[in-house]
């Protein structure tokens, strides 16, 4: 009797064993359930973008965001834009900071006045370069092959500068004197003019520098020119572009004088004619290198990557407005022409 008792006990402990087991087992399920719920939701990365120049955006930015979208970043649910346009550097200082402060994951700067500020504001955060120039002689990185730092990007919006003046010559036969606006500010100027003066040199044409920062000014020098005084207008800074091209454009067309535009657009808008990038085809390389960073890639190995390829569109409509004829070997060249 005495051992049968002790084999019921037996058998007891080890069904209560067993369901002891069983309840933790799923105790310690039902703990980790909220974290593998957790690990399920995927980050959303925040990502500030800015560029100075109210009356547009960058032509790049659409084909970016189109991009990052096949890359499978879809808006609000893995990715949240922060976009700023902005009037001048000032704005975009403070822009910076406040991306800092809100503790992006990147920061993806329009043109050299947001990359200063974005410089300025950080050195640890990630910051992409678009349409920038002259990346180390500005200090944005070490090297173009490896920038070494904090920021990488795509270059393209300067460094042709005599191929411009040389299209201007072929373009305007007669210019004997162009007028060349520049804004003191802007931190790229010396570089730029000493580029415009060798150009201008070799092919025999006199400069009338002016330095312009505000909008008064560029009234002021263009509304003050006097007929056969200059044969040509050439706006040199990035800045002076990006703020007054509309204004310009039409000082310019109001005084019947050429005037070479920053950009396919502006030709558009009436200026003579552009020789440059084509802005609108980085933006999808401008994602990968997104992707790519948010991946684990530091832009100290990304290297910087310059533009190969110009367009050379001319407006025939401002240029019989002004009672000029566009000579014909510069038109077979001419990527796009407006008629």
């Amino acid at each position: 009797m005495e051992t049968s008792v002790h084999g019921l006990t037996g058998r007891l402990r080890s069904v209560w064993l067993y369901y002891e087991s069983a309840i933790l087992l799923s105790f310690v399920l039902f703990a980790l359930s909220p974290l593998a719920e957790a690990q399920e939701v995927k980050k959303v990365w925040h990502i500030g973008l800015f560029h100075v120049g109210l009356d547009h955006v960058p032509p790049s930015l659409q084909p970016l965001q189109r991009e990052l979208k096949k890359l499978r970043y879809e808006e609000s649910k893995t990715l949240h834009f922060d976009w700023r346009n902005l009037p001048d550097e000032d704005a975009a200082q403070k822009t910076a900071k406040e991306f800092v402060n809100g503790h992006v994951d990147l920061i993806v700067a329009f043109e050299n006045q947001t990359a200063r500020a974005a410089k300025a504001a950080t050195s640890v955060i990630p910051i992409l370069l678009v349409h920038g120039q002259d990346a180390v002689a500005e200090g944005f990185g070490k090297s173009m092959s490896h920038p070494g730092g904090n920021m990488t990007g795509f270059l393209g919006v300067g460094g042709i500068t005599k191929k411009q003046i040389e299209l201007f010559k072929e373009i305007v036969p007669r210019l004997q004197r162009l007028l060349v606006l520049s804004d003191p500010k802007d931190s790229a100027v010396e570089r730029s003019l000493a580029s415009v003066r060798t150009a201008a040199k070799g092919l025999q044409v006199s400069l009338v520098e002016r330095s312009v920062t505000t909008q008064a000014d560029i009234e002021r020098v263009l509304e003050s020119l006097k007929q056969g005084e200059v044969a040509g207008v050439f706006p040199l800074s990035q800045s002076l572009n990006l703020k007054y091209s509309s204004l310009m454009i039409r000082l310019t067309s109001e005084k019947r004088l050429p005037f070479v535009g920053y950009r396919r657009e502006w030709v558009e808008q009436g200026a003579l004619f552009s020789y440059a990038h084509d802005l609108a085809s980085v933006g999808p390389l401008a994602a990968q290198y997104i992707d790519r960073i948010l991946k684990g890639a530091k832009p100290a190995d990304l290297p910087f990557q310059e533009a190969s390829q110009f367009d050379l569109v001319i407006n025939l409509k401002t240029a019989k407005q002004i009672g000029l004829t566009i000579p014909p070997n510069v038109l077979a060249r001419a990527d796009k022409v407006i008629r």
